[in-house]
């Protein structure tokens, strides 16, 4: 076991990280798509590892290609893995990959409703915050529907960095969950004048 955690952390001194995908884009431009290939490999392998540190790194690079135009929905539950993360480091790295890749379709958004759901009541404002941010770039109806009250109850939040997130995504709620208006307005209407 010892030797197996040893070997595990050699592995791990080798992996690449965002800064070396990058330059390595950037320095094998004849070759680009040959060389992004073989990176989707790797990341699929570091994916399958039970660290959460690689997968969040392996998720960190996907963004990226996600962002040069490569498609990614088909780590859509390693992104939620990484959003469900007891580290911030690692829950804002899933929650950025989220943002950017998935949309009001994207099939594994069922999953997420609790694990938001968890964030939106931390304790912790950060994470609260990443969430409301995440949050507002693929809700869709069913979500809006189950978290609508959980917004609304951030609007009451001693945190005025929490308070603001509330009343911006409030509008991607009315929009996608009209029905959430009416029992909103009266604390919404207060919100005009908060300071």
């Amino acid at each position: 076991m010892a030797l197996r955690k040893v070997k595990g952390n050699l592995e791990r001194m080798f992996d690449k990280n965002l800064t070396d995908l990058v330059r390595g884009i950037r320095n094998n431009k004849e070759s680009e798509p040959k060389y992004i290939s073989q990176c989707m490999e790797e990341i699929k392998t570091e994916l399958r590892q039970d660290n959460l540190a690689v997968k969040a790194n392996a998720v960190a690079k996907l963004t990226y290609l996600q962002m040069l135009g490569y498609d990614i929905s088909w780590a859509g539950f390693n992104i939620i893995e990484v959003m469900s993360s007891p580290k911030f480091t690692y829950k804002r790295i899933g929650y950025l990959s989220a943002s950017q890749c998935f949309h009001q379709d994207t099939e594994v958004l069922m999953l997420t409703t609790n694990m938001i759901r968890k964030d939106l009541n931390s304790h912790n404002m950060y994470d609260s915050g990443t969430a409301l941010t995440g949050l507002a770039c693929f809700i869709n109806g069913d979500l809006a529907r189950d978290l609508a009250n959980d917004v609304m109850t951030l609007l009451a939040s001693t945190k005025p960095y929490l308070r603001k997130k509330a009343v911006l995504l409030l509008y991607k709620v009315f929009l996608k969950f009209p029905e959430a208006l009416r029992p909103a307005f009266p604390r919404l209407k207060e919100k005009l004048e908060d300071p």
